[in-house]
């Protein structure tokens, strides 16, 4: 395997020891579990886990608590008393954000772009953020754009940035899925988080006498899997992270994941570039769009509930364990072999699709 290159770059212990060195809040309740799904593994045929970031404890829970706990400290020493950052209508990522800055006395302006076939009504982490306090901005977003890429919504950004400046704050811009260096960022520290989760998960795989095999998860800003990518590249370079898209295509899902992996290695004193064709993301499970629900991930969702008592959700988790299952039955994983199904959180977002999802008891 081409990751094999990584091993030993840096022993264990002093990778440890760097992601400490960073100041965090402790916002999080970590470790997380790791519990065997034992029934959802007979009906499917594979060895299935599942890490539970779902149960971080910030604002129903989610796998941003993690990251907020590096990017909050940051806030701190930067000063600032106001954050913006924006996403979808039902961004899991601001709602956290804004439960965040609330613990600390800090404002927050949330940007969200509303998009064809996503709900945009008070509900879910719509409602949530509401409730939570958040300065929200409801923009329709235009054709053919992406709330993803900067350069596609920064001039309504600079204009938000700018209100805030004129009204005598210190914002702190923080980019979505806390890691590109873009905004206020001047490390990619939500990613860093998700070093340090590798290490979290290897001691806890260990204690159960379980060697992982592959990690699978939703992929969006490509925080989340460059994180788990470079920790697993360093500490544990037998262990393969698959991505699954809920909302750009393959290559830019990539072209994300390297970005913001490469700027990691770097913070972890690594001169070394990722290798790209390492990095596994599938993006035939994004259906219609990012957020709009389809047969698979609504039969997702009501077989890990109906076989786990585990909830997931329309727009994240469901749609990365309709792809799990998916790749199960083509039998892209080996025999044997162990799965662990990061669960991200997001639970919120299953009320504002209640009457799709109701649609298919009948």
């Amino acid at each position: 395997m081409t990751t094999r290159v990584f091993s030993n770059l840096m022993p264990r212990e002093s990778l440890k020891r760097m992601i400490e060195s960073y100041p965090k809040l402790g916002l999080s309740h970590l470790p997380t579990p790791l519990e065997k799904m034992d029934n959802l593994s007979r009906q499917l045929g594979v060895n299935l886990l599942i890490k539970r970031d779902d149960q971080t404890g910030l604002a129903f829970g989610g796998n941003k608590a993690r990251k907020l706990d590096f990017i909050m400290a940051d806030v701190q020493q930067k000063k600032a008393d106001c954050i913006v950052t924006w996403a979808g209508a039902q961004s899991n990522w601001c709602r956290q954000t804004v439960a965040a800055a609330q613990k600390l006395g800090i404002k927050t302006v949330l940007v969200l772009f509303k998009k064809k076939g996503i709900p945009a009504d008070n509900d879910g982490n719509l409602l949530l953020s509401e409730i939570l306090g958040a300065d929200i901005r409801l923009v329709d977003l235009e054709a053919g754009k992406s709330f993803m890429e900067m350069r596609d919504i920064k001039p309504i950004l600079d204009g938000v940035v700018e209100g805030e400046i004129k009204a005598g704050r210190k914002p702190y811009v923080a980019p979505i899925g806390g890691s590109l260096l873009e905004g206020s960022m001047e490390s990619p520290l939500g990613a860093l988080a998700y070093v340090s989760a590798v290490l979290e998960l290897e001691a806890q795989a260990q204690a159960l006498g379980v060697r992982i095999d592959y990690v699978l998860h939703a992929t969006g800003s490509g925080s989340t899997q460059a994180g788990l990518m470079t920790g697993a590249l360093i500490s544990a370079p037998d262990m393969r992270i698959v991505g699954i898209s809920v909302s750009e295509d393959r290559e830019t899902v990539i072209r994300y994941v390297e970005n913001i992996s490469n700027h990691v290695l770097a913070e972890c004193g690594i001169s070394r570039a990722i290798e790209r064709e390492s990095i596994i993301v599938f993006d035939q499970y994004i259906g219609a769009g990012y957020g709009v629900l389809d047969e698979k991930t609504t039969h997702a969702i009501r077989l890990v509930a109906g076989t786990e008592g585990i909830l997931l959700d329309p727009v994240y988790t469901g749609k990365a364990m309709a792809g799990l299952i998916d790749l199960v039955g083509k039998g892209y994983f080996e025999r044997g072999s162990n799965v662990v199904f990061l669960h991200s959180g997001g639970t919120p977002a299953l009320f504002p699709y209640r009457n799709q999802l109701a649609v298919e008891t009948h």
